[in-house]
């Protein structure tokens, strides 16, 4: 209850956040992950971020199961806009200390983070070396925390071993009021990744897995909401209403980074107008558990090539669930969402092509207090015949299983080793290039180590 006093304390939020733990589990899964634990310490996408730790004076489990996946609390904190605070702050306050005028962190909320890894993929491509070894993988600095009494960032730099940009960003505005007898959560966002803003670990920035392979061979297609990071900048509304009901719109524009800006006939997948992105849920927590079921989804306009001429018009439904559990060990948490994307894709100044795709994915995740975490996810991506899918079918359909294990020796430290195997990948289990390569050739193992400081 330590954590739920301190939310009080400094949000001074109606809603309390259920957390007591008091259930039984039986550790029978602790024999076989000690394999792991000696596997991974052989020396070699909101992050877990110590900056939030400082800032708030809590520790990262806190706010995480296993970062970047966050519990109710970081929720919370994300929403009511990365501003509670526990450090000491410069203030300036005027008309009789009643109006706050400056609230300054003493120091500032800088954070470090980095990847490296190592990838085996099944069969060798032709033409590229396997068993790659990625130092770094990322390279990250956050500037992340309170900027003013209901302003906070989440910006993200990052090298990734060719090119050092502006990564995610999320910059909020956050405040509470009442309608009726009722709480009520509200504010804006300013982003450059649709769903980056969530705070649910189903939407496509912050599902299952939070790090994947550069190295390893990837179905061909994937929904447009998942490519549009750092291609477009939106600033949106949202609120929570009695801690039960999220709604949010945001509207995005092309904001292309490494690309001319504003979008010329050079331009490729430059937005026509705005896109809207849009978000609803329902939430509730009772005794040890939670559960949320939603829909997002983006419907941007595209230009194929330059500012005018030919257009490919996607629309993407999403559907969400999410549940938790706490144990007396740890946690259960439990997500799956499923995207239907329809384009209307110009074939000449007159003619075009209606082409389907959707895209499943669930994964269970078993986290315990002493570190160790377990996750089996399941993907499957289907649809119409596409030319732009580089096979035999020209089909996108691919499915298969991911398997983690992981260990956080410390908060900010994670260990990770991932398996991904292929059952049908861009629309056969053989031969799906026509040249003799199969599905389970792109198999991959992937180890993973992720510090934050």
């Amino acid at each position: 209850m330590e954590i739920l006093s301190r939310f009080s304390r400094f949000f001074l939020l109606k809603s309390s956040l259920e957390a007591k733990i008091n259930d039984n589990l039986i550790l029978n899964v602790a024999k076989s992950l000690l394999v792991f634990i000696s596997i991974l310490w052989i020396p070699a996408q909101t992050i877990a971020l110590p900056s939030y730790a400082r800032q708030t004076g809590l520790s990262c489990s806190a706010c995480h199961f296993s970062f970047p996946e966050l519990n109710s609390f970081g929720r919370q904190f994300k929403m009511n806009g990365y501003v509670l605070t526990g450090m000491k702050t410069i203030d300036a306050k005027e008309d009789s200390d009643r109006v706050t005028r400056l609230k300054l962190l003493s120091t500032l909320p800088l954070s470090v983070m980095v990847q490296t890894s190592f990838t085996h993929i099944s069969k060798d491509v032709e033409g590229t070396q396997n068993n790659s070894v990625a130092f770094p993988q990322q390279l990250s600095v956050f500037y992340a925390g309170q900027v003013t009494p209901h302003i906070g960032t989440f910006i993200q730099m990052t090298y990734d071993g060719h090119t050092f940009g502006m990564d995610n960003a999320d910059i909020r505005y956050s405040n509470q009021g009442r309608l009726g007898s009722k709480n009520l959560t509200y504010g804006f966002t300013l982003n450059n990744n649709p769903a980056v803003q969530d705070v649910w670990n189903t939407s496509p920035a912050w599902r299952f897995p939070s790090a994947s392979s550069d190295a390893a061979v990837n179905p061909a297609k994937s929904t447009i909401m998942e490519n549009l990071g750092t291609q477009v900048a939106g600033l949106g509304a949202y609120t929570l209403y009695n801690n039960l009901l999220f709604a949010e719109v945001t509207l995005y524009r092309s904001a292309q980074q490494g690309a001319a800006n504003p979008a010329d006939i050079t331009s490729t997948m430059a937005v026509r107008g705005v896109a809207p992105y849009w978000r609803l849920a329902l939430q509730h927590q009772w005794s040890q558990n939670y559960i949320e079921i939603g829909t997002f989804g983006i419907a941007p306009t595209l230009y194929a090539t330059g500012i005018s001429g030919m257009k490919n018009k996607m629309t993407d439904v999403g559907f969400d669930l999410q549940f938790e559990r706490r144990l007396s060990v740890g946690a259960f948490t439990l997500h799956s969402s499923l995207i239907s994307e329809t384009e209307v894709r110009d074939t000449s100044s007159t003619q075009h092509v209606r082409i389907n795709f959707n895209s499943f994915k669930i994964d269970g995740n078993l986290y315990l207090k002493n570190g160790l975490g377990a996750t089996l996810g399941y993907f499957n991506t289907s649809g119409a015949v596409d030319e732009n899918v580089a096979s035999v079918t020209n089909k996108p359909d691919s499915n298969g299983f991911i398997a983690q294990l992981e260990y956080l020796p410390w908060y900010n430290t994670k260990f990770a080793v991932q398996y991904v195997a292929y059952n049908k990948f861009n629309g056969s289990k053989s031969n799906y290039d026509g040249d003799g390569r199969n599905a389970n050739n792109n198999n991959s193992l992937y180890l993973l180590v992720w510090l934050s400081f």
